[in-house]
């Protein structure tokens, strides 16, 4: 288990600001700003946003993974800051971030599409462990992945199997093994539910609250499917046009639907519609 969950809140945002620099022709992209909330220890919040409202990149910017990409390509933090686990992420050095990206797990938007095709299964979740230690006992590696291949409800005989064997389900189950294996306690999560079937969805849904009740880790979870956000999310925080427009529990958010994206968000629900896409479609997407 990684440490900072237990003390104060996993992840502080401070009147945050990020901005893609300009590059080429293109000029410079606000993709958020003044952005506050806090992430209690053990909650898991629900983040939706119309296309281009800044939710993703405020995931790869938590888990780190958008601070460490080319100086001219990445985004940066031009006002406030992001605290996770208690270090501060405006200007960190990149062993710090290394640090930091050691006690968060992430699973990317197309986590289960660009799984290594020449890995099997095992190699695949214990690649995180040998990168943090190329030395780690290889008993006990097996024996750890064995155990997030068992949490995540896939056989053992899945081991030595290849991601083109599994379907889109199952390869989602084995990116959620691998950003989980090694304990975290922050778990960022890109649209885990997107593109695969009702029932494998609800199946991935119950996986996380699962995991979040055994773990006691805290969680940032990107999804449009609404049931999935009811049985997940403690709170749910709507962006749009990189601001925070709503922020609260799911029927608190969709009670005072005062903002145009919230509006249309719970009159989608009151139609019947699961998952919600796009509502808004937006210039930058």
């Amino acid at each position: 288990m990684g440490s900072g969950a237990a003390h104060g809140y996993p992840v502080v945002l401070s009147d945050l600001s990020i901005e893609y620099p300009p590059r080429g022709a293109s000029a410079a992209h606000v993709a958020l700003h003044g952005v506050s909330l806090r992430l209690g220890p053990g909650e898991v919040l629900g983040l939706l946003g119309s296309a281009g409202s800044g939710k993703s990149t405020l995931a790869r910017v938590l888990s780190g993974v958008a601070l460490e990409g080319g100086a001219d390509a990445r985004p940066v933090i031009t006002g406030g800051d992001a605290v996770v686990l208690g270090t501060p992420l405006r200007g960190i050095h990149r062993r710090k971030l290394h640090e930091v990206r050691f006690h968060v797990g992430y699973l990317a938007q197309d986590a289960a599409a660009t799984l290594p095709p020449d890995r099997t299964v095992a190699e695949i979740i214990g690649e995180p462990i040998l990168e943090r230690d190329h030395r780690y006992n290889r008993q006990a590696l097996a024996t750890r992945v064995a155990t997030m291949v068992d949490a995540v409800r896939l056989p053992l005989g899945f081991l030595q199997k290849y991601p083109y064997e599994l379907s889109g389900g199952q390869r989602q189950r084995v990116a959620l093994a691998r950003a989980l294996v090694l304990g975290p306690s922050l778990l960022i999560a890109d649209e885990p539910t997107a593109g695969i079937d009702l029932t494998v969805r609800d199946a991935v849904a119950q996986l996380i609250s699962e995991l979040r009740d055994g773990h006691t880790f805290s969680a940032i979870v990107i999804t449009h499917d609404l049931p999935v956000l009811r049985r997940i999310a403690d709170r749910v925080a709507v962006l749009d046009g990189g601001a925070l427009v709503a922020l609260g529990t799911l029927d608190e958010v969709l009670d005072d639907p005062s903002h145009p994206y919230v509006k249309a968000l719970a009159g989608a629900l009151d139609a019947g519609h699961a998952v919600i896409d796009d509502l808004e479609p937006d210039p930058l997407a």
